[in-house]
C-alpha cells in the first residue's frame, strides 16, 4: 500500500479514464493527490499502481439533498462527518485477487477508528457511494461488504449525453445508523420488553406509569 505522491497525478488520471465512464476535471485529480480532505490510497505492485481508492471526508450537513437521508436526524450536527467513496478501481489483470477488498478494508478500518491513530475521533458515522444500477459486479461487491442499499436515484448520472439511473449504498460506522422506520421501532420495543422479562410485564409497567401520571394530574386540578 502507498499514499499517492503528487507526481502520480497523470498516471491516476489515465487509470480512472480506463476504469470509469465519468470524466473527472483536472482539479479533481489535483485535489485527491494533495488535499487533506481526501483519503487516497494506492495498491502498488512492482512499482506500478494496480488499484486505487479515493474517498472524501465531509460534514454531513453539507451533503446534497438526496444524500442527507443516509443518517438518522439525531446525527444532524455540525460535528458529524461522512465519507463518500469517489472511486475504487483495480487494473484488469489483478481483478478478483483481493486488491479491491484490501483497499476498502483499509479505508473502513481507518474511518472506524480501529487504525492506530484514528484521525477523525469517531466523528465519521457513515461511508457511502453511488453506483450505476447496471454495474452488477460493483453492487455485489459492496453488498458482500455489508453495504446497505439506501435509495434509488433516477437519471442521476449523465454519461456521454445520456441519463443513467443510480443507487446509493451505505455502510455505518462509529454508532451511526439509518433513519428509523416502523420495523425498527417494533424491534426496539420487543427487545426492551424481552430484557425486562417479557412483553406483558413491560406493557403493564408502561401503562401503570401513564395511569399514575394521569391520576396525579386530575388530583391536582381538583
Amino acid at each position: 500500500m502507498a499514499k499517492l505522491p503528487n507526481g502520480w497525478l497523470q498516471l491516476v488520471r489515465s487509470l480512472c479514464r480506463e476504469w470509469f465512464p465519468i470524466e473527472y476535471p483536472q482539479s479533481w485529480y489535483e485535489d485527491i493527490t494533495s488535499s487533506e480532505r481526501f483519503f487516497a490510497l494506492a495498491a502498488v505492485y512492482k512499482s506500478q499502481i494496480i488499484g486505487l481508492i479515493v474517498a472524501e471526508i465531509k460534514p454531513y450537513l453539507k451533503l446534497n439533498a438526496e444524500d442527507r437521508g443516509i443518517l438518522s436526524r439525531w446525527f444532524a450536527s455540525k460535528d458529524t462527518l461522512v465519507a463518500y467513496i469517489l472511486s475504487l478501481g483495480v487494473v484488469r489483470s489483478h481483478r478478483r485477487s483481493g486488491v479491491a477488498t484490501m483497499l476498502l478494508d483499509v479505508l473502513m478500518s481507518h474511518l472506524a477508528g480501529t487504525a492506530p491513530r484514528p484521525p477523525h475521533d469517531h466523528r465519521v458515522k457513515a461511508i457511502f457511494l453511488h453506483v450505476l444500477t447496471t454495474n452488477t459486479e460493483a453492487i455485489l461487491f459492496y453488498e458482500q461488504k455489508r453495504f446497505r442499499l439506501h435509495s434509488f436515484l433516477p437519471y442521476y448520472y449523465s454519461i456521454k449525453g445520456r441519463c443513467k439511473d443510480g443507487f446509493t449504498y451505505v455502510y455505518y460506522v462509529n454508532g451511526g445508523h439509518a433513519p428509523w422506520g416502523i420495523y425498527d421501532y417494533v424491534k426496539y420495543v420487543a427487545r426492551a420488553a424481552w430484557r425486562g422479562g417479557g412483553l406483558y410485564p413491560w406493557l403493564w409497567g408502561k401503562l401503570r406509569t401513564a395511569l399514575t401520571i394521569a391520576w396525579h394530574r386530575n388530583a391536582y386540578r381538583i
